[in-house]
């Protein structure tokens, strides 16, 4: 699933890490079972780089049982 700039769940204004100019929104993003990916792209120095949201065990269904 992926997810546009417009979603209120996608984060904002994000600081490059490189140069630290702040990136309006990411340019892509997709979200797993287990966690969100973001791809950001500096204007400034056009430098791109990934942001990885892990989520808890406790919000995430299983498939399995981890222990019977």
């Amino acid at each position: 699933m992926t997810r546009t700039a417009a979603d209120p769940a996608v984060p904002h204004n994000n600081p490059c890490t490189q140069c630290g100019a702040p990136i309006a929104s990411p340019v892509w993003s997709e979200a797993s079972s287990r966690s969100m990916s973001y791809v950001w792209v500096c204007q400034a120095c056009d430098y791109e780089f990934t942001q990885i949201a892990m989520y808890s065990c406790e919000l995430v269904e299983l498939d399995q049982p981890i222990a019977a």
